[in-house]
Formats: structure tokens, C-alpha cells, sequence
């Protein structure tokens, strides 16, 4: 008798926390916004959306049903923005080995960086600064040409963050300090050889050997189902993968990619994307001697998906890449294809439910004081998959500390 009450109080202490947690689900609806959807839809004025259980509802319902409702006047509301091809929540210190975990070198294809992934990383609050809600976190470095797969990570700073695991199988390709491009080069197509020869012997002979992470992988490369991002500038280079995509069906996108200008009508006939960053300028090597800050212009003008990446050490400075946008559109691009690029153009070509405000999305939505392209413009509320976050950051705290008035020596607060 005793064990049954026991039994009975603890189903008594389940229920109410299951009925708590589903008191706290609360749906959010904005008002009153100039909802910027990255849609066909366009810009939409005076409008609503309402969210519920992590995804948008309803975009302009006809009668407004939410738990909390938001009037944001008239202010600025976009999807959250997604930036990609960085080591965010893999790195804290550059400088601190024992803080870097985006690099192996004896990594290869199956190297599945996102086991490192820090949800607490105090570089995150501060990429939310910049209105980004998502980021493509990538493996970089190692002997093989293969650094490893990408992950898409939600930025709530929850241990809980949604993780999207192989979004993507990263590869560089190009110069190289020792030996020959020839041979880079060669080694991917005798990988993607490799793997469908395997691939078609094993279905022939109805083989149920259990098949390597690699196998899985190289599968999902070959059937078009994963991007092939692959690191690469010169022309020349870029015109042998655009054969590579040929022969094999992959689903390629070029990261860098500098001199894509000089090949552009072909990039947009093979509806091959581009992650490239809008402050390129200059050429860092005789591979990229077409870098150039309209180079994103060019590209969008010519048909080219074009996904805006934070050049250099990008983890540590996601929060500019509204600013590069905002560079991107002074020299020609334009303001909704700059948009699209760091949103539903990242989406696309990584299968992310995010990046559009439409019904069934992530609920990833920010408001702005102003065009979010601006200097002086700032997020005013950041809602991730329909639950407000915070944008306070390890920056704001410093400054807070170090100007508070307080009868303790300068530094110290109470």
C-alpha cells in the first residue's frame, strides 16, 4: 500500500509538470508590422502573424487569436537570418587551442562536428545581436581534402537546440602549399567513383551488409540529397567541378568562389549556388584575382543563388552580416536579393525549415527598429521557433560592469 501511494504521488508530480510545460506553450502573434516575408508575397504592410507550438500559423488571418500579442507599429519584421560556413559555438578563444574544436586532421567524411557544438558559448548572444536565428556551423582543416559534415544549429543558447546533423559534406579544393590541385581534384572523383561503383554492385547482388557512416553519406552526395559544398576560387577549378556535377548529379555549391563572376552564365545554367562574402575586395592569392565588392551584384544579376557569408574569422563576427548585406546593396545588389540571401536562399539549398515568413516555417521571426541593413538599426524582440530570446550579450554585460556607479573600485559592481 505504501509503494502504490508512492507510485500514485509521483504520477500526480508528472501530470502537473506535463500541464506546466504545455501552460508556458503559449502562441505569439505580431501586429501592426511590415512583414519583409523573403516570399512571393513580397512586403506586406500593416500585417500580423501568429505563431504556435514553434511554427508559424497564420500570416494576415482575418481576426488575430494569440496568448501574447505584440504591436510593433508599424516596425520592421523579418525571418531570422542564417548565417553559415563558420565554427560558432566549436570556438571561444582562437587563440586558446583547448577551445577549438572545429578541426581534426585526421578527420574525413564522416567527421560530425555538431558532438563538439556549445550551446552555451557566450559568441552566441552576441550572433543574435545581428538578427541571426540559425547558422550552418562547418568542420575545417584536417590532411584530407574531406573536412567532414555540416550542421545547422538553432541560436536559442538551449542545451535542447534544435541540431539538423549532415546538412552538408564539406570539401576544399584549389591551391595548396604542397602538391598539386590536380591531385585534390582527382581524389574527389575517384571518392564519388569509389562509392557508385559500390553503390550498384551492392544492388545487384542484394547485399545486407550494414553500410559505414561513409557509405551513407557518399549515398546521400550521389543521390543529389546532400549538398556538396566544396571550397574553391580560380575559374579554371570551378569549371572542372561544373563537369563533376555533370557526370555524377551532385548537388554542388561552391564556398568562396571568388572568381564565379568570370563563369557566372554557366553557374546559373547548372543552377549552381554560391556562398561567397560581400567584403572580398582584393585578391589574397592568384586564385582569386576576380574578388571584387559587387561581386554579389554580378552574380545575383546573372541568375546565380547567391548566399552571403562573414568572411575571415566569421565565428567571432556573425553580428555583421547585416552590415555585409548592407555593403552588398550599395554596390548593386539588390535589397531583396540581399535579404533572401542570408534567409530563404540559405534555406533552400540546406533544407532548413526556417528562413521565410510563411505557414509550416520555424517560428525564426525579427523585429527591427529600422532596415536591418543599417548601421543604426537594431533587433527590438528575436523569437526562435516561437519562444522570445534574448539578445543581451557578454559585450553588454562588460560595459554594464565597467560603467555602473558603485562604491567599489572601478570594475566591480555590487
Amino acid at each position: 500500500m505504501k509503494n502504490l501511494s508512492r507510485s500514485f504521488s509521483l504520477s500526480l508530480v508528472a501530470a502537473g509538470l506535463l500541464a506546466s510545460g504545455a501552460a508556458s506553450a503559449q502562441s505569439l502573434a505580431i501586429v501592426n508590422a511590415t512583414l519583409h516575408t523573403s516570399t512571393e508575397q513580397g512586403v506586406l504592410q500593416n500585417a500580423s502573424i501568429v505563431m504556435d507550438n514553434g511554427k508559424i500559423t497564420a500570416i494576415n488571418p482575418t481576426q488575430v487569436q494569440a496568448d501574447k500579442v505584440i504591436d510593433v507599429k508599424g516596425q520592421i519584421v523579418t525571418p531570422g537570418f542564417i548565417s553559415s560556413i563558420n565554427q560558432l559555438g566549436l570556438v571561444e578563444v582562437s587563440a586558446v587551442a583547448g577551445s577549438r574544436d572545429a578541426g581534426e586532421e585526421k578527420a574525413g567524411i564522416g567527421f560530425d562536428v555538431s558532438l563538439a557544438y556549445n550551446a552555451h558559448s557566450s559568441l552566441i548572444p552576441y550572433a543574435r545581436k545581428g538578427g541571426v536565428t540559425r547558422d550552418v556551423i562547418t568542420p575545417h582543416g584536417g590532411d584530407s581534402i574531406f573536412s567532414g559534415l555540416a550542421s545547422v544549429v538553432d541560436l536559442s543558447g538551449s542545451f535542447d537546440s534544435d541540431i539538423q546533423k549532415q546538412a552538408a559534406l564539406i570539401v576544399y579544393l584549389g591551391e595548396r602549399r604542397k602538391g598539386s590541385r590536380a591531385f585534390t581534384l582527382q581524389t574527389l572523383i575517384n571518392k564519388l567513383e569509389e562509392h557508385q561503383t559500390k553503390a550498384s554492385k551492392k544492388s545487384k547482388k542484394d547485399d545486407d551488409s550494414k553500410p559505414s557512416t561513409e557509405d551513407k553519406v557518399m549515398a546521400k552526395v550521389l543521390s543529389g540529397d546532400m549538398p556538396l559544398v566544396v571550397g574553391v576560387s580560380r575559374a579554371a577549378d570551378i569549371i572542372e567541378l561544373l563537369k563533376v556535377k555533370k557526370q555524377f548529379g551532385i548537388n554542388l555549391v561552391l564556398n568562396g568562389a571568388q572568381d564565379a563572376v568570370v563563369v557566372k552564365e554557366k553557374l546559373a545554367q547548372a543552377q549552381v549556388p554560391v556562398i561567397i562574402s560581400a567584403m572580398d575586395s582584393l585578391p589574397s592569392s592568384f586564385d582569386s584575382l576576380h574578388a571584387s565588392l559587387d561581386n554579389a551584384a554580378v552574380l545575383e544579376k546573372a541568375g546565380v543563388k547567391v548566399i552571403l557569408t562573414v568572411g575571415g574569422d566569421a565565428s567571432h563576427n556573425i553580428y555583421q552580416l547585416r552590415f555585409d548585406a548592407g555593403n552588398a546593396v550599395s554596390y548593386g545588389m539588390s535589397q531583396q536579393g540581399a535579404l533572401n540571401a542570408v534567409t530563404s536562399n540559405v534555406a533552400d539549398v540546406f533544407g532548413i525549415n526556417a528562413g521565410s515568413l510563411e505557414v509550416g516555417k520555424a517560428a525564426d521571426v525579427v523585429v527591427w527598429s529600422n532596415d536591418p541593413f543599417e548601421l543604426s538599426s537594431h533587433v527590438s524582440k528575436m523569437i526562435i521557433n516561437g519562444e522570445e530570446v534574448s539578445t543581451r550579450s557578454r559585450q553588454d554585460k562588460l560595459r554594464d560592469r565597467y560603467t555602473t556607479d558603485s562604491t567599489m573600485p572601478r570594475a566591480y559592481t555590487k
